[in-house]
């Protein structure tokens, strides 16, 4: 049931209760109203569902809240997304905060703008415990009206800092249940049918990291992440191609290389399947007049000569060589 006005906030949690707490706070004490916060525990296996329901408890006009098995982020976003009432969706991982006049600027923007499929604002970055600066983090302070093409080069803000029409959620469809990059292949989705975005110059959430997740990311070595990166990256050339973005772009371009080094990193993680299907897409990005380029060319008979695996470790070490 869509209620006018609503902003639903999806909050996925698995082992984070005092982190939950803070975000839940940060959304509470929202200027705007009416709100409602979907919680949704996925798989905690430590004391974070005894934080849920005093959660609940404590807000029960506001707080909802279900328990799913482990899936991760995309599966546990799409289980909030299925319940949501609102008119307006945000995601907000349980690390992150929302600035108190979040919802207030960036829905009295999509209203003025009924054009505008998403509205944006800047977002701080820093580590739990220190005190957030006034930088923007990765390109939330630049005025940008349309996702693509420029999420091809990065998915250049966090999950907290948009807010979407709920429309445009519902025309995107499910999450998929990927466990890396998901949230870029949600965005460049909705990038390839919509994306038009409202631009809200304040600092409007933040983005908090622990040092045991910067040390954890692994995203070029680990075999299972990099599945998953060669999925989500698949699906976003899907997106790009579907939005008629050409090859000739710089973004396109960018995208290209991206999808060449993954096949490289997949190869040298023993994904030879992978490797093989990101070169051939990295070709395909690359146009057919680049796609016969020398480095391509060498690169693919060297993979079949020596296999797939071998040809993405030579390579990936002359990559750190050059670094």
């Amino acid at each position: 049931m869509l209620v006018e006005g609503l902003v639903s906030t999806i909050i996925p949690v698995h082992n984070r209760p005092l982190l939950l707490r803070e975000a839940v706070a940060s959304v509470l004490v929202q200027t705007y109203r009416p709100i409602e916060i979907v919680i949704v525990d996925d798989g905690s296996t430590d004391d974070t569902a005894q934080s849920i329901a005093a959660l609940a408890a404590g807000y029960p006009s506001i707080v909802r809240h279900l328990r799913i098995p482990n899936g991760g982020p995309g599966a546990a976003r799409e289980a909030g997304r299925v319940i949501a009432n609102g008119e307006f969706i945000q995601y907000l991982d349980s690390d992150d905060l929302l600035l108190p006049h979040k919802f207030e600027l960036q829905v009295r923007g999509l209203r003025a703008r009924p054009e505008c499929d998403v509205a944006y604002g800047r977002t701080r970055f820093y580590m739990i415990g220190e005190s957030p600066g006034n930088m923007s983090w990765k390109r939330t302070g630049e005025r940008i009206e349309t996702m693509f093409p420029s999420f091809l080069q990065s998915r250049w803000w966090d999950t907290s800092t948009p807010l979407y029409r709920r429309e445009v959620t519902d025309l995107a469809g499910p999450w998929t249940e990927l466990r890396n990059e998901e949230d870029w292949e949600y965005d460049c989705r909705i990038a390839s049918k919509w994306g038009r975005l409202h631009y809200c110059d304040a600092f409007i959430s933040d983005t908090r990291v622990t040092f045991e997740s910067q040390l954890s990311t692994a995203g070029s070595s680990d075999p299972e992440k990099l599945r998953h990166r060669a999925a989500a990256h698949r699906l976003i050339l899907e997106h790009a191609l579907a939005a008629g973005i050409p090859h000739e772009t710089t973004e396109m371009r960018h995208f290209s290389r991206e999808l060449f080094l993954l096949a490289r990193q997949c190869g040298a993680a023993g994904l030879a399947d992978e490797a093989r299907i990101l070169f051939g897409l990295a070709r395909q990005a690359s146009g057919s007049q680049r796609s016969r380029g020398i480095d391509f060319l060498l690169y693919g008979v060297g993979a079949r000569l020596v296999g797939w695996r071998a040809m993405g470790s030579l390579t990936c070490g002359l990559d750190r060589l050059r670094v």
